[in-house]
C-alpha cells in the first residue's frame, strides 16, 4: 500500500501476535499505526458504497459480476467521482475470502493468470491489484459533492436486509432451516440492485411499516 500511495487500511479480526509484529514493519509505520481494526467484515465495509472482492474463480461459481482487473480502475474512479467510498478486499493467505465474505461484495475482480496456476500469493495479489489501480486511475474531484444518486452504503443495505428478513419471518416465508440461505441471497440481491441512498431510505420506510403492521395484527 505504501509503495502505491494508498493510506486507508482496515483489518478484520487480525491474529494478535502476527498483527503486533506487522506493526513494526519498515517503511509504513504510519499506515499501520492508523489502520482500523474491525471485529467483523460487515463492520469494516459498512460505510463503503462499492465493495470489491478478490480471489480465483477457478474452483468456485461467482455469485456477483466478475470484472477483469484492467477494467476495475474506471469503475473505482466513477464511484469516487460521485462521492462514494470503495473497499478492495483480500482474504487470508491460506483460505482467501469465504462465500459469506463475498456476499458483502458488489463485484469480484479477477487477476488474469495462467489457468494451470490461478492462485496467487496474497502479497503478490495486493501489489498487482494496487499497481493496476494506480496506473490506470483517473483523479476524482478533490471534494466530490454527494448527490441524490449517491449509492447506498453497505451498512445501510445490511440494515434494509435485516428489516426485510424480519418481514419474511413474520409472514412465515420459509422454514427456520432456510433462513441463513435466504439471508445470504438477500444480501447479494440488494447489492445487485445498485440502490441509491434515497432508494434505500424509501424501501426501508416501506418495510418498517409493513413489519409494524404484521407485528400488530389483531391488537
Amino acid at each position: 500500500m505504501a509503495n502505491f500511495g494508498l493510506r486507508r487500511l482496515s483489518v478484520v479480526a487480525p491474529f494478535d501476535p502476527t498483527w503486533r509484529e506487522a506493526r513494526s514493519a519498515i517503511g509504513a509505520p504510519e499506515l499501520l499505526t492508523n489502520a482500523v481494526e474491525s471485529a467483523t467484515f460487515a463492520e469494516a465495509v459498512a460505510d463503503c458504497t462499492l465493495v470489491v472482492g478478490t480471489g480465483t474463480i477457478a474452483r468456485r461459481k461467482p455469485e456477483q459480476p466478475v470484472v477483469p482487473l484492467p477494467d476495475l480502475a474506471s469503475l473505482v474512479s466513477q464511484e469516487l467521482t460521485r462521492g462514494g467510498r470503495v473497499a478492495l478486499v483480500f482474504g487470508s493467505e491460506k483460505h482467501g475470502l469465504t462465500r459469506e465474505d463475498l456476499s458483502y461484495c458488489h463485484l469480484l475482480v479477477e487477476i488474469p493468470t495462467d489457468p494451470l496456476q490461478p492462485s496467487m500469493n496474497l502479497g503478490q495479489a495486493v501489489a498487482v491489484c494496487l499497481y493496476e489501480l494506480t496506473r490506470r486511475a483517473e483523479s476524482p474531484p478533490a471534494t466530490p459533492a454527494p448527490s441524490v444518486t449517491s449509492a447506498a452504503s453497505s451498512g445501510r443495505l445490511d440494515l434494509l436486509a435485516g428489516v426485510i428478513e424480519g418481514a419474511m419471518q413474520a409472514v412465515g416465508y420459509s422454514p427456520r432451516a432456510m433462513q441463513p440461505a435466504n439471508r445470504h441471497d438477500l444480501r447479494l440481491l440488494l447489492r445487485r440492485l445498485s440502490l441509491t441512498a434515497q432508494d434505500t431510505r424509501r424501501i426501508l420506510g416501506l418495510f418498517r411499516r409493513i413489519l409494524w403492521r404484521l407485528n400488530h395484527l389483531g391488537s
